[in-house]
Protein backbone atom coordinates (compact mmCIF):
# COMPACT_ATOMS: atom_id res chain seq x y z
CA UNK A 1 0.00 0.00 0.00
CA UNK A 2 1.04 3.29 -0.37
CA UNK A 3 2.60 5.45 1.95
CA UNK A 4 0.35 8.16 1.70
CA UNK A 5 -1.46 9.37 4.81
CA UNK A 6 -4.31 10.95 2.79
CA UNK A 7 -5.81 7.19 2.10
CA UNK A 8 -6.11 7.03 5.74
CA UNK A 9 -9.77 8.48 5.66
CA UNK A 10 -11.64 6.39 3.53
CA UNK A 11 -11.35 3.61 6.42
CA UNK A 12 -13.25 3.39 9.07
CA UNK A 13 -12.41 4.88 12.65
CA UNK A 14 -12.44 1.35 14.24
CA UNK A 15 -10.01 0.62 11.52
CA UNK A 16 -7.36 3.76 11.84
CA UNK A 17 -7.00 3.09 15.76
CA UNK A 18 -5.55 -0.08 15.13
CA UNK A 19 -3.31 0.92 12.02
CA UNK A 20 -2.65 4.12 12.92
CA UNK A 21 -0.87 6.45 9.92
CA UNK A 22 2.00 4.67 7.91
CA UNK A 23 3.99 7.61 8.65
CA UNK A 24 4.85 10.30 11.72
CA UNK A 25 6.87 13.06 12.50
CA UNK A 26 7.34 11.94 15.88
CA UNK A 27 8.78 8.21 14.72
CA UNK A 28 8.94 6.05 11.03
CA UNK A 29 7.67 2.83 12.00
CA UNK A 30 6.46 2.14 8.65
CA UNK A 31 8.16 -1.38 8.85
CA UNK A 32 6.74 -2.16 12.35
CA UNK A 33 3.56 -4.04 12.44
CA UNK A 34 3.13 -3.67 16.33
CA UNK A 35 4.44 -0.01 16.87
CA UNK A 36 8.13 -0.39 18.50
CA UNK A 37 8.50 0.69 21.77
CA UNK A 38 11.34 3.62 22.84
CA UNK A 39 12.67 3.33 26.63
CA UNK A 40 15.11 5.95 27.40
CA UNK A 41 15.44 8.56 30.29
CA UNK A 42 17.59 10.92 27.76
CA UNK A 43 18.63 11.00 24.70
CA UNK A 44 22.31 11.37 22.73
CA UNK A 45 22.91 14.96 21.41
CA UNK A 46 25.53 15.47 18.91
CA UNK A 47 25.66 19.04 19.96
CA UNK A 48 24.96 21.18 22.50
CA UNK A 49 23.05 23.85 19.99
CA UNK A 50 20.59 20.86 19.42
CA UNK A 51 19.95 19.98 23.18
CA UNK A 52 19.55 23.84 23.66
CA UNK A 53 16.63 23.79 20.56
CA UNK A 54 14.91 21.26 22.51
CA UNK A 55 14.52 22.78 25.90
CA UNK A 56 13.96 26.26 23.85
CA UNK A 57 10.78 24.47 22.60
CA UNK A 58 9.30 24.38 25.74
CA UNK A 59 9.68 28.28 26.48
CA UNK A 60 7.98 28.94 22.95
CA UNK A 61 5.94 25.45 22.13
CA UNK A 62 3.32 27.07 20.16
CA UNK A 63 6.28 28.41 17.56
CA UNK A 64 7.92 24.89 17.27
CA UNK A 65 8.30 24.66 13.37
CA UNK A 66 10.36 21.48 12.94
CA UNK A 67 10.59 17.96 14.17
CA UNK A 68 10.70 17.17 17.60
CA UNK A 69 13.62 16.88 19.25
CA UNK A 70 13.58 14.35 22.31
CA UNK A 71 16.09 15.11 25.22
CA UNK A 72 14.85 13.73 28.27
CA UNK A 73 11.47 11.50 28.79
CA UNK A 74 9.40 14.00 30.93
CA UNK A 75 9.87 16.76 28.33
CA UNK A 76 8.80 14.23 25.36
CA UNK A 77 9.56 10.64 24.16
CA UNK A 78 8.21 9.02 20.76
CA UNK A 79 6.01 6.09 22.28
CA UNK A 80 3.75 8.27 23.80
CA UNK A 81 3.75 10.13 21.36
CA UNK A 82 2.45 7.79 18.70
CA UNK A 83 -0.12 6.91 21.64
CA UNK A 84 -1.39 10.63 22.27
CA UNK A 85 -1.39 11.30 17.84
CA UNK A 86 -4.01 8.51 18.21
CA UNK A 87 -6.18 9.68 21.41
CA UNK A 88 -6.18 13.25 19.89
CA UNK A 89 -7.47 11.11 16.40
CA UNK A 90 -10.28 8.98 18.19
CA UNK A 91 -11.48 11.81 20.42
CA UNK A 92 -11.68 14.49 17.12
CA UNK A 93 -8.65 16.74 18.81
CA UNK A 94 -6.06 18.38 17.58
CA UNK A 95 -3.54 17.31 20.47
CA UNK A 96 -3.28 14.72 23.40
CA UNK A 97 -0.81 15.11 25.89
CA UNK A 98 -0.95 12.41 28.53
CA UNK A 99 -0.28 11.66 31.80
CA UNK A 100 0.60 9.35 34.55
CA UNK A 101 -2.45 9.13 36.05
CA UNK A 102 -6.38 10.32 35.47
CA UNK A 103 -6.13 12.65 38.36
CA UNK A 104 -2.67 13.82 37.26
CA UNK A 105 -4.64 14.73 33.86
CA UNK A 106 -7.49 16.72 35.54
CA UNK A 107 -4.57 18.71 37.53
CA UNK A 108 -2.88 19.75 34.33
CA UNK A 109 -6.39 20.81 33.03
CA UNK A 110 -7.10 23.14 36.15
CA UNK A 111 -3.34 23.81 36.52
CA UNK A 112 -3.02 25.78 32.75
CA UNK A 113 -6.74 26.73 32.91
CA UNK A 114 -6.91 28.83 36.28
CA UNK A 115 -4.70 31.41 38.01
CA UNK A 116 -5.60 32.54 41.59
CA UNK A 117 -8.73 34.08 42.44
CA UNK A 118 -10.67 31.79 39.12
CA UNK A 119 -13.65 29.82 39.76
CA UNK A 120 -14.70 26.64 38.63
CA UNK A 121 -18.70 25.93 38.15
CA UNK A 122 -19.06 21.92 38.49
CA UNK A 123 -21.59 19.22 38.64
CA UNK A 124 -22.75 17.69 41.72
CA UNK A 125 -21.80 14.47 41.64
CA UNK A 126 -17.38 13.81 40.46
CA UNK A 127 -15.13 11.11 41.16
CA UNK A 128 -14.35 10.90 44.67
CA UNK A 129 -10.91 12.12 44.06
CA UNK A 130 -11.77 15.04 42.33
CA UNK A 131 -14.14 16.16 44.94
CA UNK A 132 -11.13 16.35 47.13
CA UNK A 133 -9.40 18.01 44.78
CA UNK A 134 -11.67 20.66 44.95
CA UNK A 135 -12.22 20.82 48.72
CA UNK A 136 -8.81 20.02 49.94
CA UNK A 137 -6.38 21.64 47.67
CA UNK A 138 -8.12 24.38 45.51
CA UNK A 139 -8.74 26.42 48.71
CA UNK A 140 -4.84 26.37 49.07
CA UNK A 141 -4.53 27.67 45.84
CA UNK A 142 -6.97 30.58 46.17
CA UNK A 143 -9.32 28.80 43.54
CA UNK A 144 -13.26 28.50 43.83
CA UNK A 145 -15.24 25.80 43.00
CA UNK A 146 -19.19 25.85 42.43
CA UNK A 147 -20.92 22.58 42.58
CA UNK A 148 -24.34 22.59 41.12
CA UNK A 149 -26.93 20.39 39.29
CA UNK A 150 -26.00 20.77 35.54
CA UNK A 151 -28.84 18.84 34.49
CA UNK A 152 -30.82 22.36 34.93
CA UNK A 153 -29.21 24.47 32.31
CA UNK A 154 -30.43 27.26 33.94
CA UNK A 155 -29.09 26.52 37.54
CA UNK A 156 -25.64 26.03 35.03
CA UNK A 157 -26.06 29.93 34.12
CA UNK A 158 -26.79 31.55 37.30
CA UNK A 159 -23.60 29.93 38.79
CA UNK A 160 -21.09 30.88 36.37
CA UNK A 161 -19.74 33.90 38.02
CA UNK A 162 -17.23 36.52 36.35
CA UNK A 163 -14.40 34.80 37.93
CA UNK A 164 -15.53 31.59 36.44
CA UNK A 165 -12.89 30.09 33.79
CA UNK A 166 -14.21 26.73 33.64
CA UNK A 167 -17.32 24.71 33.57
CA UNK A 168 -16.79 20.69 34.32
CA UNK A 169 -18.16 17.52 34.62
CA UNK A 170 -18.46 13.83 33.83
CA UNK A 171 -21.41 12.58 32.20
CA UNK A 172 -22.25 9.96 32.73
CA UNK A 173 -21.52 11.03 35.82
CA UNK A 174 -19.37 8.80 38.76
CA UNK A 175 -21.21 7.22 40.69
CA UNK A 176 -24.90 7.64 39.40
CA UNK A 177 -24.58 7.70 35.84
CA UNK A 178 -26.73 10.70 35.21
CA UNK A 179 -26.11 12.65 31.94
CA UNK A 180 -25.33 16.19 31.35
CA UNK A 181 -26.33 17.76 28.20
CA UNK A 182 -23.48 18.64 26.24
CA UNK A 183 -25.07 20.69 23.11
CA UNK A 184 -26.70 22.28 25.78
CA UNK A 185 -23.94 23.52 27.99
CA UNK A 186 -22.24 24.72 24.94
CA UNK A 187 -25.35 26.98 24.03
CA UNK A 188 -25.25 28.38 27.43
CA UNK A 189 -21.46 28.99 27.64
CA UNK A 190 -21.65 30.55 23.67
CA UNK A 191 -24.15 32.57 25.30
CA UNK A 192 -21.61 34.05 28.13
CA UNK A 193 -18.61 33.66 26.61
CA UNK A 194 -20.01 36.50 23.81
CA UNK A 195 -19.90 38.97 26.08
CA UNK A 196 -16.53 37.99 27.09
CA UNK A 197 -12.80 38.29 25.59
CA UNK A 198 -11.32 36.04 24.12
CA UNK A 199 -8.41 35.25 27.00
CA UNK A 200 -11.52 35.32 29.36
CA UNK A 201 -13.77 33.20 27.94
CA UNK A 202 -15.17 30.05 29.42
CA UNK A 203 -14.19 26.20 28.89
CA UNK A 204 -16.18 23.42 28.72
CA UNK A 205 -14.21 20.05 30.37
CA UNK A 206 -15.77 16.66 30.49
CA UNK A 207 -14.20 13.58 32.23
CA UNK A 208 -15.34 11.37 29.33
CA UNK A 209 -13.63 8.18 30.84
CA UNK A 210 -16.65 6.37 31.63
CA UNK A 211 -18.58 6.51 28.21
CA UNK A 212 -15.08 6.36 26.41
CA UNK A 213 -14.38 7.70 23.23
CA UNK A 214 -15.97 4.40 21.30
CA UNK A 215 -19.83 5.63 23.03
CA UNK A 216 -19.23 9.40 23.04
CA UNK A 217 -16.67 11.88 21.91
CA UNK A 218 -17.30 15.34 23.18
CA UNK A 219 -15.58 17.45 20.78
CA UNK A 220 -17.88 16.61 18.22
CA UNK A 221 -20.70 17.98 20.01
CA UNK A 222 -18.93 21.28 21.23
CA UNK A 223 -16.65 20.55 24.08
CA UNK A 224 -13.32 22.60 24.49
CA UNK A 225 -11.72 20.20 26.43
CA UNK A 226 -11.71 15.70 27.14
CA UNK A 227 -9.99 14.08 30.20
CA UNK A 228 -9.58 10.55 30.35
CA UNK A 229 -8.76 7.66 33.04
CA UNK A 230 -6.78 5.79 30.77
CA UNK A 231 -6.11 3.13 33.70
CA UNK A 232 -10.12 2.66 32.66
CA UNK A 233 -11.80 1.13 29.90
CA UNK A 234 -9.04 2.75 27.44
CA UNK A 235 -5.97 0.68 29.27
CA UNK A 236 -8.80 -1.82 29.52
CA UNK A 237 -6.62 -4.87 31.00
CA UNK A 238 -5.82 -3.53 34.49
CA UNK A 239 -2.44 -3.57 34.52
CA UNK A 240 -1.42 0.37 33.52
CA UNK A 241 -2.07 3.66 35.18
CA UNK A 242 -2.51 6.59 32.87
CA UNK A 243 -4.77 9.89 31.63
CA UNK A 244 -4.98 11.99 28.81
CA UNK A 245 -6.09 15.63 27.81
CA UNK A 246 -7.01 16.07 24.26
CA UNK A 247 -7.77 19.31 23.59
CA UNK A 248 -6.84 22.16 20.46
CA UNK A 249 -3.66 22.89 19.86
CA UNK A 250 -3.74 26.05 21.48
CA UNK A 251 -3.28 24.68 24.85
CA UNK A 252 -0.66 21.94 23.49
CA UNK A 253 2.11 24.26 24.30
CA UNK A 254 0.85 25.12 28.17
CA UNK A 255 -0.13 21.28 29.14
CA UNK A 256 3.47 20.61 28.14
CA UNK A 257 5.28 22.76 29.81
CA UNK A 258 3.06 21.82 32.85
CA UNK A 259 3.90 18.13 32.61
CA UNK A 260 7.48 19.36 32.65
CA UNK A 261 7.47 21.74 35.50
CA UNK A 262 4.94 19.27 37.86
CA UNK A 263 6.33 16.19 36.39
CA UNK A 264 3.21 13.26 36.08
CA UNK A 265 4.93 12.08 33.20
CA UNK A 266 3.59 8.61 31.68
CA UNK A 267 5.77 6.10 31.38
CA UNK A 268 6.46 4.94 27.51
CA UNK A 269 6.29 1.41 28.36
CA UNK A 270 2.85 1.98 29.87
CA UNK A 271 2.31 4.22 26.93
CA UNK A 272 3.13 1.47 24.35
CA UNK A 273 0.74 -1.02 26.71
CA UNK A 274 -2.28 0.78 25.74
CA UNK A 275 -0.84 2.09 22.21
CA UNK A 276 -0.68 -1.78 21.51
CA UNK A 277 -3.49 -3.87 23.24
CA UNK A 278 -5.90 -1.07 25.31
CA UNK A 279 -6.90 1.30 22.60
CA UNK A 280 -7.02 -0.99 19.36
CA UNK A 281 -9.36 -3.48 21.06
CA UNK A 282 -11.43 -0.54 22.51
CA UNK A 283 -14.95 -0.89 20.21
CA UNK A 284 -14.80 -5.16 20.50
CA UNK A 285 -14.28 -5.16 24.57
CA UNK A 286 -17.01 -2.19 24.86
CA UNK A 287 -19.81 -3.97 22.47
CA UNK A 288 -19.48 -7.09 23.94
CA UNK A 289 -19.56 -5.45 27.80
CA UNK A 290 -22.52 -3.05 26.28
CA UNK A 291 -24.43 -6.10 25.50
CA UNK A 292 -23.90 -8.10 29.29
CA UNK A 293 -24.71 -4.76 30.64
CA UNK A 294 -28.01 -4.29 29.00
CA UNK A 295 -29.18 -8.23 29.97
CA UNK A 296 -27.88 -7.60 33.71
CA UNK A 297 -29.80 -4.21 33.91
CA UNK A 298 -33.06 -5.72 32.35
CA UNK A 299 -32.53 -8.69 35.40
CA UNK A 300 -31.50 -6.05 38.12
CA UNK A 301 -34.60 -3.97 36.84
CA UNK A 302 -36.77 -6.68 37.58
CA UNK A 303 -35.16 -7.96 40.79
CA UNK A 304 -37.82 -7.40 43.87
CA UNK A 305 -34.64 -6.67 45.72
CA UNK A 306 -33.51 -3.60 43.76
CA UNK A 307 -35.04 -0.31 43.93
CA UNK A 308 -33.55 1.81 41.26
CA UNK A 309 -31.35 1.15 38.27
CA UNK A 310 -29.47 3.58 36.12
CA UNK A 311 -27.95 2.35 32.87
CA UNK A 312 -28.15 4.43 30.18
CA UNK A 313 -29.69 1.70 28.10
CA UNK A 314 -32.93 1.29 29.71
CA UNK A 315 -36.19 2.39 28.47
CA UNK A 316 -37.04 3.21 31.79
CA UNK A 317 -33.71 5.59 32.13
CA UNK A 318 -34.78 9.09 33.24
CA UNK A 319 -33.19 10.75 30.58
CA UNK A 320 -32.90 7.97 27.69
CA UNK A 321 -33.83 10.63 24.78
CA UNK A 322 -30.39 12.51 25.61
CA UNK A 323 -28.50 9.21 25.84
CA UNK A 324 -29.62 8.14 22.48
CA UNK A 325 -28.90 11.52 21.29
CA UNK A 326 -25.10 12.23 22.50
CA UNK A 327 -24.14 8.65 23.10
CA UNK A 328 -23.48 6.79 19.95
CA UNK A 329 -20.54 4.73 18.35
CA UNK A 330 -18.58 4.86 15.54
CA UNK A 331 -20.94 4.23 13.35
CA UNK A 332 -23.72 6.30 14.70
CA UNK A 333 -25.38 3.68 16.70
CA UNK A 334 -26.38 4.17 20.35
CA UNK A 335 -23.73 2.93 22.72
CA UNK A 336 -24.67 3.31 26.38
CA UNK A 337 -21.43 1.70 27.81
CA UNK A 338 -20.96 -1.27 30.55
CA UNK A 339 -21.33 1.02 33.55
CA UNK A 340 -24.50 0.45 35.88
CA UNK A 341 -25.43 2.15 39.03
CA UNK A 342 -28.22 0.32 41.17
CA UNK A 343 -29.90 0.54 44.41
CA UNK A 344 -31.12 -2.04 46.96
CA UNK A 345 -34.51 -1.33 47.81
CA UNK A 346 -33.67 -1.94 51.52
CA UNK A 347 -32.93 1.23 53.15
CA UNK A 348 -30.11 -0.67 55.52
CA UNK A 349 -26.34 0.08 54.93
CA UNK A 350 -25.50 -3.07 56.58
CA UNK A 351 -27.60 -5.19 53.63
CA UNK A 352 -25.50 -3.41 51.17
CA UNK A 353 -22.46 -4.34 53.07
CA UNK A 354 -23.49 -7.81 53.29
CA UNK A 355 -24.79 -8.23 49.60
CA UNK A 356 -20.97 -7.31 48.71
CA UNK A 357 -19.24 -9.49 51.05
CA UNK A 358 -20.56 -12.54 49.91
CA UNK A 359 -19.15 -10.93 46.74
CA UNK A 360 -15.88 -10.57 47.92
CA UNK A 361 -15.58 -14.12 49.18
CA UNK A 362 -17.80 -16.45 47.10
CA UNK A 363 -17.82 -14.94 43.90
CA UNK A 364 -16.10 -16.57 41.05
CA UNK A 365 -17.56 -14.09 37.87
CA UNK A 366 -18.00 -10.59 39.70
CA UNK A 367 -15.01 -8.88 41.92
CA UNK A 368 -15.42 -6.76 45.03
CA UNK A 369 -12.95 -3.94 44.13
CA UNK A 370 -12.52 -0.31 42.88
CA UNK A 371 -11.68 0.73 39.63
CA UNK A 372 -13.73 -0.04 36.33
CA UNK A 373 -13.37 -1.03 33.02
CA UNK A 374 -11.32 -4.14 33.25
CA UNK A 375 -11.66 -7.15 31.84
CA UNK A 376 -13.51 -8.66 34.78
CA UNK A 377 -16.72 -7.35 36.22
CA UNK A 378 -16.05 -5.07 39.18
CA UNK A 379 -18.84 -4.10 41.92
CA UNK A 380 -17.76 -1.68 45.14
CA UNK A 381 -19.67 0.67 47.18
CA UNK A 382 -19.52 4.31 46.90
CA UNK A 383 -20.17 5.21 49.77
CA UNK A 384 -18.05 3.42 51.30
CA UNK A 385 -15.29 3.20 49.37
CA UNK A 386 -14.80 5.81 46.02
CA UNK A 387 -16.89 8.46 47.47
CA UNK A 388 -16.18 7.79 50.80
CA UNK A 389 -14.11 11.27 51.17
CA UNK A 390 -17.52 12.94 49.50
CA UNK A 391 -19.71 14.70 52.44
CA UNK A 392 -22.86 13.46 53.42
CA UNK A 393 -24.56 16.28 52.35
CA UNK A 394 -22.97 16.26 49.03
CA UNK A 395 -23.76 12.68 48.52
CA UNK A 396 -27.34 13.60 49.43
CA UNK A 397 -27.37 16.20 46.47
CA UNK A 398 -25.80 13.93 44.26
CA UNK A 399 -28.39 11.21 44.89
CA UNK A 400 -26.25 8.54 46.45
CA UNK A 401 -27.71 6.47 48.54
CA UNK A 402 -26.05 4.28 51.39
CA UNK A 403 -27.03 1.11 49.41
CA UNK A 404 -25.81 1.82 45.91
CA UNK A 405 -23.61 -0.07 44.01
CA UNK A 406 -21.40 1.05 41.11
CA UNK A 407 -21.23 -2.40 38.54
CA UNK A 408 -18.33 -2.15 35.99
CA UNK A 409 -19.32 -4.62 33.75
CA UNK A 410 -16.86 -7.06 32.23
CA UNK A 411 -16.12 -9.78 29.24
CA UNK A 412 -17.70 -12.83 31.40
CA UNK A 413 -20.78 -14.56 29.86
CA UNK A 414 -24.00 -12.66 31.34
CA UNK A 415 -25.50 -15.43 32.58
CA UNK A 416 -22.54 -16.09 34.84
CA UNK A 417 -22.68 -12.73 36.28
CA UNK A 418 -26.58 -12.85 36.81
CA UNK A 419 -25.96 -16.06 38.35
CA UNK A 420 -23.74 -14.69 41.12
CA UNK A 421 -25.84 -12.10 41.64
CA UNK A 422 -28.85 -14.05 42.39
CA UNK A 423 -26.59 -16.20 45.27
CA UNK A 424 -25.40 -12.81 46.40
CA UNK A 425 -28.63 -11.15 46.57
CA UNK A 426 -29.90 -14.85 48.25
CA UNK A 427 -27.38 -13.90 51.36
CA UNK A 428 -29.86 -10.49 52.12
Amino acid sequence: MKEDNELIGKYSTESQILHGEFTTEKWDYSHHIIPPISCSASYRLDSVERGALGFEDFARPSQIEHAPIYVYDRLDEPTRSMLETRLAKVESGEVGVCFATGMAAISAVFGVCLRTGDRVTGHTTLYGCTFSLFENWFPRMGLGVDLVDMRDLDKLRDAIRPETKTVYFESPANPTLELIDIAGVRTVLDEINADRDESDRVRMVIDNTFATPFCQRPIEIGCDIVLHSLTKNIGGFGTDMGGVVVTSSELEGDLLLYRKDFGGAMSPKVGWQILTYGLPTLPIRVRHQTRSAYKIAEYLENNPKVARVNYPGLESFVQADLARKQMLDFDGDFAPGNMIYFELASDKREDAVSFLNWIGKNSYALTLAVSLGQLRTLVESPTNMTHFVVSDEAKEKSEMSPTGIRMSVGIERAADIIADMESAFESI
